[in-house]
């Protein structure tokens, strides 16, 4: 098993170059590492090889390119994501707007330790 350290700038690219390959995407991790950041790791297999690519420090509440252009099934769970751990995907072919598991009015994200709210016009 490999894996490599990738970064948003780098992700698309490294993506492509193993689609390129004949590497199958078979899906992607996210982990809610403490308060402030999480971590994605990507998976893909050829001929029961696997390969990972790993993307640390993501800041919560950021946006990193979306590989679902690359690879159009990408576009589920990167829509997943943003709806379980609050991180959004810039260039997602399908844009769920985190609603494709959770109703529009939910503010938190199950599996992240924060929660999103609003201020009510009493609080200022």
């Amino acid at each position: 098993i490999e894996t490599k350290t990738i970064t948003p700038e780098t992700v698309v690219g490294e993506v492509q170059g193993l689609k390129n390959k004949g590497y199958r995407f078979v899906t992607m991790t996210c982990l809610d590492l403490d308060e402030n950041t999480c971590e994605i790791l990507y998976h893909f297999d050829k001929n029961l090889q696997l390969v990972h690519l790993r993307m640390t420090g993501i800041a919560k509440g950021s946006s990193i390119p979306s590989v679902s252009p690359q690879l159009f099934a990408a576009f589920l769970v990167e829509n997943e994501i943003r709806d379980q751990y609050g991180l959004c995907f810039d260039g997602l072919v399908l844009d769920f707007g985190g609603t494709l598991y959770l109703e529009d009015d939910v503010r938190r994200t199950p599996f992240c330790k924060y929660t999103i709210t609003e201020k009510t016009s009493a609080e200022g």
